[in-house]
């Protein structure tokens, strides 16, 4: 019994000095995270110069509670930058009299070509003010260039080069991988260019697949020799010859074809803004970083006065899903939820939804689409297409009373398939484990992974896709007021750039997401209004159980590096049962 009472006594002590233990140590980091992110003022002085590095990556909604811009695992602020956050400090910046100029530092840009693009837009908006931007770079990416050449002037290291040579689009088969591990993929689809099974069944582009892939990089690579040229005063022509050339390998040769304005070492560029500001060649330069530009208050001029009138920005990114979804996800619930609650709300007069999807489960697009018809019925709603809005990404965008995409935006893919994996051989010869099985009726085990289909089944799946198929071109039909024969011969699963779909009726204007508010106003009559954000972000509670059940994400991330994008699309594979309305792959474009 001594030892009874000794051994539960000690236990009792154990349990209480852990719970002490732990609970100092949520003390301190729920310490150290107010203390990380105090929303301190920052007082920008006279003469200070906006400091843009765009290396992190760029997502369409930055964080904004104490607690979105830190990351549990690292006890560190998030990598990314929140397009919207950039537009709208460069919108401040341009009316702050405090601000001189902005300095690009650029040598790569984490983000896609339409983003890229919207941050262009806002630079041009910001250069009306009179006031200065400079670019600087060791060396150039190309997506980087691009951006820099909105700038005033565009300088170089003296050993860096422009990477300029045109973009290519590559995407990765799977078919020999599964036909090793003896699984048979088992693709039905609707849409002759409805080429999501090729990532597993095919081992190169079909016909129709580089057909369209030609087609809209040839656009986007159109619509950005243009806006270079624009920006340069140079030619079409000579732009196409130095990628041809690839006459930016060195500075001199950068120089010599115009591609740059200058060859300086990063301490002369600094001379030069100090020239600009008017400062002594002795003094600092007041650089103000984008996240401390986001702490400084608004200029007087950009103060609205108050009011209850709202427009709702609703944000989508990444696959569609059933459920709730996260942060890069779109669940169905959670979306579908955001837009029902600014429907209901009478202060919202009119509703934004930007999506950046490729696509996904074809049941949550159907619940989401829903939501968006209905507030459709109630007030304005304008869908802005970031990135990406395919497949699915368009479905949820179809009804809206207004599509606005840049002209880099991917979109279309207006098609169906469906993806049952048989892993019989994989299961058999691979790993010796063998299935058997009783059931009560015909089909009670449809669609197993551990066998192939049988012609009853496909004929059951393919019946379903052509439904799907045919609700889809239905809607389409109905929110872009065109026959289905008409949305048929435009869907058949082919991606479209945004320029090419703005030509063929599937979107109605070019413009970021900016442009999309300002439609809102216009439509619901608003000339005073203020912007909301959904879905609601998640408390405290809640984002650090998701982060630390992230911890085996970010492990990856850590120890795959660049090559953590192809684990993604394996790991993507997971998803693609039943039937989808995603874009035909995920490809890099560069």
């Amino acid at each position: 019994m001594k030892q009874f009472f000794k051994f539960m006594f000690a236990s009792m002590l154990g349990f209480f000095l852990t719970f002490v233990i732990i609970f100092f140590i949520m003390v301190g980091v729920i310490a150290s995270i107010a203390s990380f992110s105090r929303k301190e003022v920052v007082e920008v002085e006279k003469q200070s110069v906006l400091h843009l590095t765009l290396e992190r990556e760029i997502v369409d909604r930055g964080g904004r509670s104490p607690f979105e811009s830190f990351d549990f695992m690292s006890f560190s602020p998030t990598t990314t930058i929140g397009l919207n956050d950039l537009i709208n400090n460069l919108k401040k910046a341009k009316e702050d009299e405090n601000i001189e100029g902005v300095f690009l530092d650029l040598t790569f840009v984490n983000a896609g070509w339409s983003s890229i693009d919207e941050i262009r837009q806002a630079i041009e908006d910001f250069k009306e003010s009179g006031k200065f931007v400079i670019s600087y770079g060791d060396s150039y990416t190309q997506n980087a260039y691009y951006l820099a050449t909105v700038a005033d002037e565009i300088y170089l290291h003296p050993e860096g080069i422009v990477d300029f040579r045109g973009i290519n689009a590559e995407m990765f088969f799977l078919k020999n991988m599964l036909d090793r591990l003896g699984i048979d993929p088992q693709i039905i689809r609707h849409g002759e260019y409805k080429s999501a099974g090729e990532m597993f069944n095919q081992e190169r582009m079909s016909p129709e697949n580089r057909e369209q892939v030609t087609s809209y990089i040839n656009s986007i690579w159109n619509n950005i020799m243009a806006d270079i040229a624009k920006s340069r005063g140079l030619s079409v022509n000579h732009l196409n010859q130095v990628a041809n050339e690839l006459l930016t390998r060195t500075s001199e040769l950068s120089l010599e074809w115009d591609m740059i304005d200058g060859i300086m070492y990063r301490d002369e560029i600094l001379d030069e803004i100090r020239t600009r500001i008017g400062i002594d060649l002795q003094d600092d330069i007041n650089f103000v970083s984008l996240s401390q530009y986001e702490r400084a208050p608004r200029p007087k001029s950009m103060e609205r006065p108050r009011t209850r009138d709202k427009i709702a920005v609703v944000y989508g990114m990444g696959n569609i899903l059933p459920g709730s979804g996260s942060e890069t996800s779109i669940g169905s619930d959670r979306i579908a939820g955001a837009i029902r609650e600014a429907r209901k709300d009478t202060t919202v007069k009119a509703i934004v939804f930007r999506i950046n999807s490729p696509g996904g489960s074809a049941l949550a697009s159907d619940v989401i689409l829903r939501e968006v018809e209905l507030a459709s019925r109630e007030k304005p709603v304008i869908a802005s297409m970031g990135d990406v809005a395919a497949s699915g990404g368009y479905y949820i965008a179809c009804k809206a009373d207004l599509i606005v995409a840049n002209p880099n935006t991917i979109t279309g893919s207006i098609g169906v398939f469906g993806m049952i994996p048989n892993m019989q051989d994989f299961f058999n010869e691979k790993l010796g484990i063998t299935f058997d099985n009783v059931k009560t009726n015909d089909f009670s085990d449809l669609a197993s992974v551990t066998r192939p289909l049988s012609r009853a089944e496909r004929e059951i799946i393919k019946e379903s896709i052509e439904n799907v198929y045919e609700t889809f071109i239905g809607h389409v039909a109905e929110g872009r007021d065109m026959t289905t024969s008409t949305v048929d011969e435009l869907g058949q699963g082919r991606v479209w750039s945004g320029a090419e779909a703005r030509q063929n009726g599937l979107i109605d204007e070019f413009g970021g997401l900016n442009f999309a508010i300002e439609k809102a106003a216009e439509l619901a009559e608003l000339e005073v209004y203020r912007l909301v954000e959904y879905p609601k972000r998640k408390d405290f509670l809640a984002r650090l159980r998701q982060d630390f059940g992230g911890i085996k994400e970010e492990r990856l991330k850590n120890k795959l590096g660049s090559a953590y994008h192809f684990y993604q699309q394996v790991d993507k594979v997971n998803e693609m049962t039943g039937i989808l309305m995603r874009m035909p792959y995920d490809l890099t474009i560069e």
